[in-house]
């Protein structure tokens, strides 16, 4: 997926999302200070995207659906997303993909069907979701950088390596 960097941390009931604010169109950046990452359900929830940005905020519209739906289970409303966005003949052609989190679960969700939690709390995507991946995992392990700065430093070093990702970054805290 050649779109953005979106990077999720959680720890204990600590959480943050980060992500890129770079926009292209082809091979052409058109904004490089968007917002990617959402709070959501009464700010009890994050919500970060890769991929379209119709598409993405249309998904980040109905896992809110889904979670007013189900009084806030994130784990629930995940599964239901989930589902609908590989049923529907409609959804299932929606380019994105989707990281949720709350205090106590964190998720990354994909239109096949895919609803993953991460054994390590740790989970990225997009086209530097890989650098961010590993510069988390590894800045986890190995300093003792709260969950903010561990984020910020992963976003810049994936930022540094692709160039679908810049480092004008957002971060969201819960």
């Amino acid at each position: 997926m050649k779109h953005t960097t979106v990077l999720l941390i959680r720890r204990s009931r600590e959480v943050v999302m980060a992500s890129d604010g770079q926009v292209t169109l082809g091979n052409i950046v058109v904004k490089s200070g968007a917002h990617k990452v959402r709070r959501i359900y009464n700010d009890s929830i994050l919500a970060g995207f890769a991929g379209s940005a119709a598409d993405g905020f249309s998904l980040v519209n109905r896992l809110e659906a889904k979670l007013e739906s189900y009084r806030g289970n994130l784990s629930r409303a995940a599964v239901e997303l989930a589902k609908d966005w590989r049923t529907d003949k409609i959804l299932r052609h929606l380019d994105a993909l989707m990281l949720v989190a709350d205090r106590e679960r964190a998720y990354l969700i994909s239109g096949k069907g895919d609803l993953i939690e991460p054994d390590d709390g740790i989970a990225a995507i997009g086209s530097g979701g890989a650098y961010a991946l590993a510069a988390a995992r590894a800045l986890t392990a190995h300093s003792n950088l709260s969950l903010r700065e561990i984020a910020m430093e992963s976003m810049k070093i994936a930022a540094s390596i692709c160039i679908f990702t810049n480092d004008s970054i957002l971060i969201e805290e819960l």
